[in-house]
């Protein structure tokens, strides 16, 4: 499997990076690998700046790497410097503060996976990722205090974050080279994008777009004719 997590040690300041995909193949029955991190992660003391820039990738990776991440003895100081999606988002909440840069995203969605077979085949499918969802709104919830449901929307959405909005919904702590603004500010430059409401709205657009257009009100050519007529 492709390491794609790095450990450097600089005096009292330990930085992690994860980058990229977040395992080429999934941890789930892998003892291996998840031994591998938490070796690298335990290999040293003192707080941890975790740079992240990652798409996301195997949900069971992510989340025994939060596990760790939550059970570590120091801070974790998570620092979004590109985009934090999926999976890589529930990593980022693990962290004891959590930063983006100001051109940073985040991304939330409902887990998703590949499978064949019969019918009860696909009934357990569905099942397991109802329950991998639920696993993913404890991380978030435990972070922004938001609501099961709110939450459960936004990843039915699969919602993208700039880095204001991450802050204003508390998946986030900070913008990173931001002065003080007032939350007036601060609210007006939020932004989030969701698929499904893009998508639908392009739906109704294209739908108006199509409709037949009203009928106008037209004048009978024998009344306009005798209209024309009394202006001579």
């Amino acid at each position: 499997m492709r390491k794609f997590w790095n450990f450097t040690d600089e005096g009292e300041v330990r930085t992690l990076r994860i980058e990229g995909q977040i395992a080429d193949e999934t941890w789930f029955g892998d003892e291996v690998t998840p031994q591998l991190f938490k070796n690298d992660l335990l290999a040293g003391t003192g707080d941890i700046t975790l740079w992240i820039n990652s798409p996301g990738g195997d949900v069971f990776a992510a989340a025994q790497i939060y596990n760790m991440l939550m059970d570590y003895q120091g801070d974790v100081h998570v620092i979004i410097d590109g985009l934090a999606a999926s999976a890589a988002s529930v990593i980022a909440m693990a962290g004891t503060t959590v930063s983006m840069s100001p051109v940073a995203m985040m991304m939330i969605h409902n887990p998703w996976t590949f499978a064949q077979g019969e019918a009860k085949d696909m009934a357990k499918v569905i099942e397991m990722l109802g329950e991998i969802k639920e696993s993913i709104i404890n991380a978030y919830e435990l972070r922004t205090g938001l609501s099961r449901t709110k939450i459960s929307h936004l990843m039915d959405s699969e919602s993208w974050f700039n880095a204001k909005k991450a802050v204003e919904l508390g998946f986030a702590d900070k913008v990173l080279f931001e002065k003080e603004e007032t939350p007036e500010r601060n609210h007006q430059n939020s932004y989030t994008f969701s698929r499904v409401t893009a998508a639908h709205d392009l739906v109704v657009k294209l739908q108006a777009s199509l409709q037949p257009p009203k009928p106008q009100k037209t004048i009978p050519f024998n009344q306009l004719e005798k209209r024309l007529n009394l202006l001579k």
